[in-house]
């Protein structure tokens, strides 16, 4: 199966426990369709590069899956409907990294993971 990377952003105006959901939503979608999650990180609240939708600021989700193309299709359809997020990417990537991504390696050691 191939393998996907895909980052949302969600509201800032929601709770954490709600964005947590709309993960949690995203990740049940891929294992019913016999994918598999392998990484699964949230970000934090950040500001965005400039205001989308009222918004200066959202919560960042990234997941990392192994999942049948009809089930990456399925999930963009849904990110796009549901009124809580405000921006989505998804790739078609070779491969996943088992460490933590760039953001996270930056938000546990600072700048100095950048320098």
């Amino acid at each position: 199966m191939p393998l996907y990377e895909t980052t949302f952003v969600a509201r800032q105006d929601i709770s954490q426990h709600d964005a947590e959901k709309i993960a949690e939503s995203y990740i049940q979608l891929i294992t019913s369709h016999e994918g598999k999650l392998l990484k699964k990180e949230y970000w934090g609240i950040l500001d965005l590069a400039y205001e989308i939708k009222k918004n200066r600021k959202g919560h960042y989700y990234f997941l990392c899956f192994d999942a049948e193309d009809a089930a990456m299709k399925e999930m963009q359809r849904l990110m796009g409907l549901n009124e809580d997020i405000i921006r989505t990417l998804v790739l078609r990537v070779d491969s996943v990294s088992k460490e933590p991504s760039p953001m996270m390696q930056k938000q546990r050691y600072g700048d100095a993971a950048t320098a």
